[in-house]
C-alpha cells in the first residue's frame, strides 16, 4: 500500500493552494486507503437495520392501533409514508429540472465534468445528473433521485470557493461526497423509506446520517484527495475564507473540544461535527467517530 511521507504538525496554508492531484496531507493510510474503493462506514450498516427495525415496529404499532379505531395525526402520517416519500422525492426532482442549471459540456463543464468522472471512480454504470441552483451565499449540496434517476444538486457559491480563485479540488471532494452518496445506495426510495421511522427517533436515525456522511466522505475523498482539506475550510469558515483555515488545527481540536454540550450537539446532528470529520479525513487508520469524540 503506498504511503505518506509525514508532515509537519501545523503546516501554513496558503491563502489559494495550486491544485493538485499528489496525496493529501494526512496520516499514512492503514485500512483506510484513499486510493482504494471507498469505504462503508463500520456502523453504517448495522445502524441502517436498527432504522429499518425501528420503522417496521412504528408501521405495526400503527395498524394495530388503527385497527382497533384509534387514529392519530401522526399514525396517518406513518401509514402514508409510501405515498408521502414518492411525492416528495417527484417535487424535488422536479424542482431541479425546472429552475436548476443542467450541468452539460457548455455549461458548468468543469462541474458536469467532475460529476462524470466521480461516478466513473466508483464503478456506475449511469451517470447521474447535475444541477447547478442559487446559493445566496448558502454552502450546500446534496444528492436525491427519483424513480430510475439519481442526481446532484450544487449551489452556485460553491463554484466560487476561495473568491476569484476557485479552488477545484475542494468542489471535486463535495462533488464526489455527493456522488457517493448516490454509489452507496443512501438515495434509493425504498432506503429512504425504511428510515422514515427511524427520523423521528433521537440519536438512531442522526446516528445513522453521520455514519453515511462519513461514507460519501471516503468516496470524496478516493475521489479527489488533496480536496479534503479545502472542503473542510469552505464548511468551516466560507468561500473568501477557506485559505485561512488550518486543517490540521480543526482536526487537533476534535481531541480537546470536550464535555456534555459539544458530545450531545453531535450526537443530534445529521452530520458529524466538522472537527470530527477532519480528524477522520486526517487519520485514514480508522473510520470516523459516531458517538465519542476522537
Amino acid at each position: 500500500m503506498e504511503q505518506i511521507p509525514p508532515l509537519a504538525p501545523h503546516p501554513v496554508q496558503p491563502a489559494h493552494p495550486q491544485p493538485t492531484h499528489g496525496p493529501p496531507p494526512m496520516l499514512p493510510p492503514r485500512g483506510l486507503s484513499p486510493w482504494g474503493m471507498p469505504a462503508r462506514h463500520r456502523f453504517e450498516n448495522a445502524l441502517l437495520v436498527l432504522a429499518i427495525t425501528v420503522t417496521a415496529l412504528a408501521y405495526l404499532v400503527s395498524i394495530a392501533l388503527l385497527v382497533s379505531g384509534r387514529l392519530d395525526t401522526w399514525i396517518g402520517i406513518l401509514l402514508l409514508a409510501p405515498l408521502l416519500v414518492y411525492l416528495a422525492r417527484g417535487r424535488m426532482y422536479a424542482a431541479q429540472r425546472v429552475n436548476g442549471v443542467k450541468m452539460s459540456p457548455t455549461q458548468f463543464p468543469d462541474g458536469y465534468r467532475m460529476v462524470a468522472e466521480a461516478a466513473a471512480r466508483f464503478g456506475m454504470s449511469r451517470v447521474p445528473d447535475g444541477y447547478v441552483v442559487l446559493g445566496n451565499g448558502q454552502i450546500n449540496a446534496f444528492a436525491s433521485g427519483h424513480g430510475f434517476r439519481r442526481y446532484v444538486v450544487v449551489y452556485s457559491d460553491l463554484f466560487e470557493v476561495g473568491g476569484q480563485a476557485r479552488d477545484p479540488d475542494a468542489l471535486a471532494f463535495i462533488v464526489g461526497h455527493e456522488v457517493g452518496h448516490i454509489a452507496a445506495g443512501h438515495t434509493s426510495y425504498w432506503r429512504q423509506l425504511g428510515m422514515f421511522g427511524a427520523n423521528y427517533v433521537p440519536v438512531i436515525g442522526s446516528s445513522l446520517s453521520r455514519a453515511q456522511e462519513y461514507t460519501a466522505d471516503n468516496h470524496g475523498l478516493c475521489n479527489r484527495p488533496t480536496g479534503a482539506a479545502g472542503a473542510i475550510g469552505v464548511l468551516g469558515a466560507g468561500k473568501y475564507l477557506m485559505g485561512l483555515v488550518s486543517f490540521h488545527e480543526m482536526a487537533d481540536r476534535a481531541g480537546t473540544e470536550r464535555g456534555f454540550f459539544p458530545w450531545l450537539v453531535n450526537i443530534l446532528a445529521s452530520h458529524p461535527v466538522l472537527t470530527w470529520r477532519a480528524a477522520a479525513l486526517r487519520d485514514r487508520s480508522r473510520h470516523g467517530r459516531i458517538f465519542f469524540r476522537p
